[in-house]
């Protein structure tokens, strides 16, 4: 065990904290009453993430589950049908929000590592026919989480669109963590406005807001949307001590990513020579997921009392997720326990 420990957290990359600069940001924030429309940095920010990936307007939210859940019923009536891969959080961490809010059944594919193809959708929408639920939505996610922060290209997002586009069926990406996925890939944020109808945007991940997500779609759907913000509970007040966090994360947090993805590479590096990991997945971004020859929730108790947090996410299965709190000597710190375990 080396000699002085640290504490380095893993479990996620919503546990970060603002930092001085953002802090000083927020405390700066001109605000206003926002369900009025009167916070001029909640509009701020707003604006500023539609145009960054070309949509008319944005609605600034307390959570992406809520963004989520707004685009789902603004794009579906209840007794359609939307399609999803089965790992999609909007299925699985959302608390049965589709069924609860929207009315709306889900068909779940089997995409590898998250990834759906436009081949694998076409066979599941379904048929004009009085048995069936009638085919509405399309949800993608990128970075896709159970993948291990695995990245759909914008390529791979065409012929999915155009699919959508040909069957009448709107399409929402899950941005949970697309600044890592573009940060990964290079495509342009600007060019996303061109497949999705919605986009739901989150700051409190990788961007190191405590708090928010923007959803972002044309301004007919944002209007509506607005609505069900509403009476969903998500319309604050002098929010601009919040929305001005994700302005300044915007401005200064998205190159950052490419630190947290190399951090990432270290670990799965050395997290591949440990014999007592059987496999570590392919790492694209921020997230690391390894399976275990022993139980997973011991390995994780061991690595805690060395101060190493991490979290299961099956019984053989760790994840770690690196972000902007994660130092470069907390990465050393932690290879040098993995080389111990």
């Amino acid at each position: 065990m080396p000699d002085m420990q640290l504490t380095v957290d893993f479990r996620s990359d919503t546990i970060t904290k603002p930092t001085p600069a953002m802090l000083e940001a927020m405390m700066n924030a001109k605000v206003g009453d926002d369900v009025f429309g009167e916070d001029e940095t909640v509009n701020a920010l707003e604006e500023k993430a539609a145009a960054m990936f070309g949509m008319e307007a944005g609605l600034f939210c307390p959570s992406g589950t809520m963004t989520n859940q707004i685009a789902i019923k603004c794009f579906t009536q209840p007794m359609d049908e939307l399609i999803a891969d089965q790992t999609a959080h909007v299925y699985r961490y959302e608390g049965g929000g589709i069924a609860f809010n929207s009315g709306v059944s889900t068909r779940l594919l089997n995409g590898y590592r998250g990834i759906l193809t436009a081949d694998m959708i076409a066979p599941e929408i379904n048929a004009d026919n009085i048995h069936y639920p009638h085919t509405s939505l399309v949800v993608l996610e990128n970075t896709v989480n159970k993948g291990g922060g695995s990245c759909y290209t914008l390529e791979q997002i065409k012929p999915i669109a155009e699919l959508c586009r040909q069957h009448d069926l709107k399409l929402h990406l899950d941005g949970a963590r697309i600044f890592n996925a573009i940060t990964h890939t290079g495509d342009s944020a600007a060019d996303y406005g061109k497949y999705f109808d919605g986009i739901s945007v989150c700051l409190s991940k990788g961007l190191g807001t405590p708090v928010g997500s923007v959803l972002l779609a044309d301004k007919d759907t944002i209007k509506k949307a607005r609505r069900i913000r509403k009476v969903l509970g998500g319309g604050m007040r002098q929010a601009g001590f919040l929305a001005a966090a994700g302005i300044y994360a915007l401005d200064h947090h998205v190159e950052r990513l490419k630190t947290d993805h190399a951090h990432a590479h270290i670990l799965a590096d050395e997290l591949s020579q440990c014999d007592w990991v059987t496999h570590v997945m392919p790492v694209e971004t921020n997230i690391v997921l390894f399976d275990t020859i022993e139980p997973a929730d011991l390995i994780v108790a061991r690595l805690v009392e060395q101060g190493v947090k991490c979290g299961t996410t099956d019984k053989h299965r760790i994840r770690f997720v690196t972000h902007l709190d994660v130092h470069a000597d907390g990465i050393e710190y932690t290879v040098k326990v993995l080389k111990g375990l």
